[in-house]
Formats: C-alpha cells, sequence, structure tokens
C-alpha cells in the first residue's frame, strides 16, 4: 500500500497507476477507522480495479472548535487497518495543502440542508461539500462510497455532485452496527463506560419505530420515539424527525413519501451522536 501526503504526489501516482480503462474506487474518511470504514473498502475493492482511501480531519465541517481538537486521530493504526485490507493507496493531506488559501466557494442545497444536521450545525455541510469536491477533483474516481449512518451528507454529496456535473457515481452503504446495535462511528471512542452502555438506546428506539410505525401518524411517531430517551438522563436528545427519504422534508402523511427514514440526534454527555433507519 502506497502512502501520499502530497497532491504532486498523488497525481505521479494517478498516471503510473491508474489506467482509463480500469475504475478507480475513493473511501473518504476522518481517520479514528472501525469495521464501518473498512466495509466501504470492501465495497469499493468489489467494484473497482483500485481503491484509494482518504484520511483528513476537515476543520471547516466542524462548528465548534473545541469539537475539531478532540476528534479522535490514529493514523498509524488507521494505515495498520488499511494496509490489512489490501488498499491501494491511502491519501493523508495536511490542512496546508489541502486548503493553501482560506476555502470561499458557498454551496446552496436548498430545502435539503435547512433541516437536521444543517439546520443545528449551520456551515458543515458547505465545509463537506468543500473539502469533497476537492478529493473527487484530485483523485478522479469512477466510484465513491459513504456509509448511510450519515444519511443527510450522502444525499448532500448526491446533490453537489449533481450541481458541478462531476463524473463519479456516489454509493451509499450500509450502516456497519455493534452488536447491541449501535452504529459504529469514531465519536464512540469518546464515549465513557456508562455512556457506552446507555447509547444503543437510539437503535432500540429506531428499531421498535420501525415495527410500530403503522400505528402512528408521524407526529405521534416521533413523540414515541422521545419516550425512549425520557428516563435516561445522561441522554439529551437534539432532533427525531419523520422525514421523506428522498427530500428530508418532513412527513406529515404517511403516503405522503415514497420512502421514508426517521433520523436521530442525541447527546450523551457533551459526545453527539447520530443515527437513522428506513421505515419503509
Amino acid at each position: 500500500m502506497t502512502i501520499i501526503n502530497k497532491i504532486s504526489e498523488l497525481e505521479i501516482w494517478l498516471r503510473v497507476n491508474h489506467r482509463d480503462h480500469e475504475s478507480l474506487g475513493f473511501v473518504p474518511t476522518m481517520g479514528a477507522l472501525h469495521r464501518g470504514h473498512l466495509s466501504l473498502v470492501r465495497y469499493s475493492q468489489a467494484d473497482n480495479h483500485r481503491t484509494v482511501c482518504s484520511i483528513f480531519v476537515n476543520p471547516i465541517q466542524f462548528n465548534r472548535a473545541e469539537d475539531l481538537a478532540k476528534y479522535p486521530r490514529m493514523p498509524e493504526e488507521d494505515i495498520r487497518m488499511l494496509e490489512r485490507e489490501g488498499c491501494d493507496m491511502v491519501f493523508l493531506p495536511s490542512v496546508e495543502e489541502m486548503y493553501p488559501e482560506k476555502p470561499r466557494q458557498v454551496y446552496r442545497f436548498g430545502p435539503l440542508e435547512e433541516v437536521m444536521e444543517g439546520a443545528f450545525r449551520p456551515g458543515h455541510f458547505n465545509g463537506v461539500a468543500i473539502v469533497v469536491n476537492r478529493f473527487f477533483r484530485m483523485i478522479r474516481p469512477d466510484k465513491a462510497y459513504f456509509g448511510l449512518k450519515d444519511y443527510q451528507q450522502y444525499l448532500i454529496i448526491k446533490e453537489m455532485v449533481r450541481q458541478d456535473q462531476l463524473p463519479v457515481e456516489v454509493i451509499g452503504c450500509p450502516i456497519v452496527r455493534e452488536s447491541d446495535g449501535l452504529a459504529m462511528s469514531s465519536r464512540n471512542l469518546r464515549l465513557s463506560e456508562k455512556q457506552r452502555a446507555t447509547a444503543p438506546v437510539i437503535f432500540r428506539a429506531l428499531s421498535a419505530a420501525r415495527d410500530q410505525y403503522r400505528s402512528h401518524t408521524p407526529e405521534s411517531l416521533e413523540n414515541y420515539i422521545l419516550r425512549f430517551f425520557a428516563d435516561i438522563p445522561e441522554c439529551r436528545p437534539e432532533y427525531v424527525s419523520v422525514a421523506n427519504a428522498d427530500t428530508l422534508q418532513p412527513v406529515k402523511h404517511w403516503s405522503d413519501a415514497r420512502s421514508a427514514v426517521v433520523c436521530v440526534a442525541a447527546y450523551f454527555g457533551e459526545i453527539r451522536l447520530i443515527d437513522n433507519i428506513l421505515l419503509y
């Protein structure tokens, strides 16, 4: 596996290793890798001749400097994991390499970014879109793989690709969970023992909602989910949204949406976790 830090080195690697008739898959990450990330690498390897993974903690997508400072970083272990998976190349640029000048591009995603994560983390998706766009233009992958735990991000990236007419197929991959249902996330590393034991309540609530939604209205289903958190003092839900799975707009009646998703964000202490589940 080749490890590259510079864009100039990346361009050389692509010229030497990527042929026009061969497909290139790309898995962007912020490191602190887990089995969810590695599943994306495997999906890429199954679909493509070569797979590239990036590790870059993107500062412009963080709303709070404290969150950026505390984000887990373990590049040596990440590299070992990717090497064991047979990843062809890992790109680990510095902030200065990615942003030699302050980025000024502003994306407009309309209603897609005005709800859920976009409402509670203003500017977050603009930072995500900027960095992913730069990676796509540098690496020129045929396909890029994103975990559906970040469901809204997946739709945002697809819209960015549409707006910029980039020749990349954006592929959403299933959420990978721990044995107790907790969605795998790099942020899980920051949970205390008590918080980690409590956090699977999110998946229990989502699973119950999937099983029971037919006996509820969308609004009453949101309240049903919130009751799962009511007796857990260390858990503070930020939002519960029953949304159209294509537009992320709130669903008022089940017949309004071809497909519906429930998305949740909740704090366990200062650690913020998100998850979702498709209802139909």
